[in-house]
């Protein structure tokens, strides 16, 4: 059986409520009307026919037993009255007067006269009479030495009853379509703000999507917390519970961000409503790196959400973009440098120069075959002499020359210091100082460096402009260059390896007016 839509189901259900308590108030409406008119016609009929009783010149015409003065009093009183008959019978229960002459003399019909005749009581009967079921007020007629001489009966038929309580049924019925139109237009603009409220989905499929993007929460690696315009977290992942050392079997929700991070902005943005990106924060004794996005119904700021991740992982990963940024470039040198060789030696073998062209085999073979023996000798980590060998013909390529210290040496690296950290620092240093002799027209780039003693060395003299002492700390700032573009990376990033290396850097000038950078990483790490 096709599912009915949402909207379908709900104005459907609005439809049965109605109805459901139409027929209920009504139905009640209508029996309490019947019962409460069924008393007050019994309770007129038995007033009626007290009064009757009590009126001097029926009691006169009942002592004499005038049954023409009776019949002629009892038809003034019915027609001066809404009452359906009036009959009035004597001592004995024989008709006197009747709204049917020829009825008149016969015994009254019913069996209710008993306690009138008998008893001298005034009460209210329901019974069928010659006329039909009808309501009846019964009161005796008394003489002046209180002997019972009759009964007056006033009566109201049922038909008349009925004739009111269907005039009410048509009004209650009608109150009921109208209310049931009513509640179909209410349940029609309803259902459509109910369908655009949750962007005409299904429940189902906002089961479903509530579902994914619990999944989604918990498979991504940074964590994520949203607040409502309260402050009281609505969503946290798991990562963000490990993240920030949080219980993550405690229920976060409902709670208040400040009572489970005292130090989040996120109260901050929900106020100010602008959002805030790679923002730098320390939280719980962690360093994050922290978006923040507020979250919108239309205009208005009803939420805000956090993602962040620690900065060390990020630094990781920039490291290694930097390392294989590194490794492509000195691919590149090479495969440009020994192209431009091959070709200028395919040249010269052309133009029958076979001797030239031996010589610059010879000189190009002489110069990588010594690098390389010196880098056996001198460098014991591979990825650092890949490293150097990549830089060297990195420097060649710009045209420049890379100028290692023959003295330098470099060991096993500590086990704290990673050989990509070393390539992060040198790498950097290193396309700084190119970078630094190429505007300043200089040839020139030197290193040196050595794990003498209790710190590894690493010293780089440029043939720059120099950096003026007021700049020298704020160069390792992200973002702050000297050059234009999107620069101001590479320094930063020596600074942060350095930091976690436990290290420093100084920069001084270089004999011939440049920069010199000098890194030293204790041998022995922190404790």
């Amino acid at each position: 059986m096709t599912k009915f839509k949402i909207s379908t189901r709900l104005m459907l259900m609005m439809c049965l409520l109605v109805l459901l308590q139409a027929g209920l108030l009504g139905g009640f409406a209508l029996r309490y009307l019947a019962s409460s008119l069924e008393e007050q016609i019994g309770l007129r009929a038995l007033q009626l026919a007290s009064m009757i009783a009590q009126t001097h010149s029926i009691r006169q015409a009942a002592m004499e037993r005038d049954s023409v003065q009776m019949q002629t009093l009892a038809e003034q009183l019915r027609e001066a009255t809404d009452a359906s008959f009036i009959s009035i019978g004597d001592s004995e229960g024989v008709r006197l007067a009747h709204p049917l002459p020829e009825r008149i003399g016969k015994p009254m019909v019913g069996g209710d006269n008993e306690r009138a005749l008998e008893l001298g009581q005034s009460y209210i009967s329901k019974a069928t009479g010659s006329l039909g079921p009808s309501i009846r007020g019964k009161a005796p007629i008394f003489s002046s030495d209180g002997d019972i001489l009759g009964v007056v009966s006033v009566g109201y038929l049922t038909t008349s009853i009925d004739n009111v309580i269907e005039r009410y049924q048509r009004i209650v019925i009608g109150v009921t379509l109208a209310l049931l139109l009513l509640s179909v237009l209410l349940a029609v603009w309803i259902s459509s703000r109910f369908r655009a409220a949750i962007f005409g989905l299904e429940p189902h499929q906002i089961a479903r999507l509530f579902e994914e993007r619990n999944a989604t929460l918990e498979s991504v690696r940074e964590g994520i917390i949203a607040v409502n315009t309260e402050g009281l977290i609505t969503t946290v992942n798991k990562a963000a519970a490990s993240t920030l050392g949080l219980d993550d079997t405690e229920s976060l929700i409902g709670r208040p961000i400040q009572a489970v991070l005292p130090d989040s902005r996120l109260p901050d943005m929900l106020a100010h409503g602008e959002p805030e990106f790679d923002r730098e924060l320390v939280l719980r004794g962690q360093t994050l790196i922290v978006n923040r996005i507020p979250i919108r119904d239309g205009q208005k700021v009803i939420g805000g959400v956090a993602s962040f991740r620690r900065k060390d992982e990020l630094d990781q990963v920039s490291r290694q973009l930097t390392q294989i940024q590194q490794y492509a470039e000195t691919l590149r040198s090479q495969a440009h440098e020994y192209a431009n060789k091959l070709h200028t030696i395919a040249g010269l073998i052309q133009l029958g120069a076979s001797d030239q062209a031996l010589d610059i085999i010879g000189q190009e073979t002489r110069e990588h075959q010594a690098l390389l023996r010196w880098l056996v000798a001198s460098v014991t980590e591979p990825v650092l002499s890949g490293c150097l060998l990549g830089k060297y013909n990195r420097a060649h390529e710009l045209g420049l020359q890379l100028l290692i210290d023959p003295d330098s040496h470099m060991g096993a690296l500590p086990p704290h210091v990673a050989p990509e950290s070393i390539v992060t620092l040198l790498g950097n240093l290193l396309d700084n100082a190119f970078e630094a002799t190429l505007a300043a027209r200089g040839k020139q780039v030197q290193l040196s460096m050595t794990d003498l003693g209790s710190d590894l060395i690493f010293e780089v003299e440029d043939q720059g402009a120099g950096v003026p002492e007021s700049e020298r700390e704020r160069i390792f700032q992200r973002g702050i260059s000297g050059k234009p573009g999107d620069r101001g990376i590479g320094l930063h990033l020596v600074r942060q390896t350095l930091t976690q290396l436990g290290g420093e850097i100084t920069v001084s000038e270089a004999t011939g007016g440049g920069a010199r950078f000098t890194a030293y990483i204790p041998k022995e790490a922190a404790v």
